[in-house]
């Protein structure tokens, strides 16, 4: 970053400009003629919220998508098939079981095995074939997605939220100011509050231990030279198998996430594998904070442009896409 703002001092003070723009239309008590010009503050401040919150999902995907991309330099393109299969598990769990808490368990356990046996059956046999791996994955992708829909339909399932995360808590932000001179604060789902809590935990636990554990720089390493860590007497395929594994497991931890404050359905999987995709481009290859910048700025993206230019929206988070591929083709935060 310090050195994209010594390339670009420029664009660095747009950011930087933005940010505090940012802040001001969150923390500040708008004057009349700015909701006149661009609607209420509440609906800017549910955009903002649902975005940051939509931004923790795109992370938890994304996320293994850069460990299995970014890092082992394996093109995964069955990825989405992965979120979409463990938020079903999640949802056949949490029904059953009633717990919430088992679905996320269960799901990673189940995604991971899975992960395992890909990592072992195809990407160990096809290491370093790009074009193999992603015509063999884009395959996958379609038997899975034809799979989840013969066992589970095509039809549309959420995932039951707790009790005791169920209701909204109010922040200390204001959204408008009574005649009265009485604040009225933001009321916003405790549900997306806490898994954006979670997603922040996870994000920080996975960048500690990919920079921060002998096991982290294991995987680097391996990643740069594996034949000289091999020679080390490192079981470099255990590590890489262990990776994916991770990275799948990520992938169906979303999924229950995604199920919760979202919807499962057939089609749900090319979405976030697309989301991923465009994700891993921003923020950068193998970097866990570029996937979560990107994550956060993709998030946001969507949800702003949903509120303020709906019709083009989705042109909005391509067009970001295209403007760092031009400005920084390596991503905002690539791993050096």
């Amino acid at each position: 970053m310090t050195g994209f703002i010594e390339r670009h001092p420029a664009w660095a003070l747009i950011l930087l400009i933005a940010v505090a723009v940012m802040l001001w239309l969150i923390l500040a008590v708008w004057p009349p003629g700015l909701e006149e010009a661009i609607g209420r503050k509440r609906v800017f401040l549910n955009a903002v919220f649902n975005g940051i919150t939509l931004g923790s999902l795109y992370f938890l995907v994304a996320s293994g998508f850069t460990l299995i991309f970014g890092l082992m330099r394996n093109v995964n393109l069955a990825h989405g098939s992965l979120y979409l299969f463990g938020g079903y598990i999640g949802y056949a769990i949490s029904t059953w079981t009633g717990s919430w808490v088992l679905g996320f368990i269960i799901a990673f356990i189940g995604v991971a095995l899975v992960g395992v046996v890909l990592q072992i059956v195809v990407f160990r046999r096809m290491e370093g074939e790009d074009l193999r791996q992603t015509m063999v994955t884009i395959g996958l992708s379609i038997v899975f997605a034809d799979l989840m829909l013969w066992v589970f339909g095509g039809d549309f399932y959420q995932i039951q939220t707790p009790s005791w995360l169920v209701g909204p808590i109010e922040l200390p932000l204001v959204t408008a100011v009574k005649s009265s001179g009485e604040a009225v604060y933001l009321r916003y789902p405790m549900v997306r509050l806490v898994i954006f809590a979670a997603a922040v935990v996870i994000g920080i636990a996975m960048w500690l231990a990919l920079n921060r554990t002998r096991v982290g720089m294991m995987v680097r390493a391996g990643v740069d030279d594996r034949d000289m860590l091999a020679a080390t007497g490192v079981p470099i395929q255990l590590v890489f198998v262990v990776v994916f594994a991770l990275g799948a497991g990520l992938a169906g931890i979303a999924g229950v996430v995604g199920g919760t404050f979202q919807s499962l359905s057939p089609g749900e999987d090319t979405r976030f594998l697309l989301a991923s995709l465009v994700v891993v481009i921003v923020g950068g290859m193998g970097s866990i904070p570029g996937a979560a910048l990107g994550a956060v700025i993709i998030g946001l993206a969507e949800q702003l442009g949903s509120v303020y230019i709906p019709t083009y929206a989705i042109v909005v988070t391509f067009l970001i896409m295209v403007l760092v591929l031009a400005l920084r083709p390596q991503g905002l935060l690539a791993r050096r």
